[in-house]
């Protein structure tokens, strides 16, 4: 059985909108609102005069970069682990041969 999404309201850069979520996403939304609240104002503090449509295009390209360098790091970083598995692997297949 699955939950009936439910209405959410959040305020970004001064102005209210609703959103529908899962109960169980509705944290996760709140937080999510909130720190384009934050970006986006420090875009607009900038004191370049910008629509509200390029303050949020910048703010999800900042976002955007964001995202690509924590894949990129977490991709390199299980690369690593994988590598040192297969190594501890081949340690221990060699152990057991002996």
């Amino acid at each position: 059985m699955s939950t009936q999404p439910e209405p959410v309201s959040v305020i970004i850069l001064d102005k209210k909108y609703q959103f529908a979520c899962e109960p169980e996403q509705r944290s996760d939304l709140v937080e999510a609102a909130r720190q384009l609240d934050e970006r986006m104002a420090e875009i607009k503090d900038t004191g370049r005069l910008m629509s509200l449509e390029r303050i949020a295009l910048q703010a999800a390209l900042n976002f955007s970069v964001e995202l690509m360098k924590l894949r990129a790091t977490e991709n390199y970083r299980q690369e690593k682990i994988d590598s040192r598995i297969r190594i501890l692997a081949d340690q221990i297949d060699d152990a057991l041969k002996s």
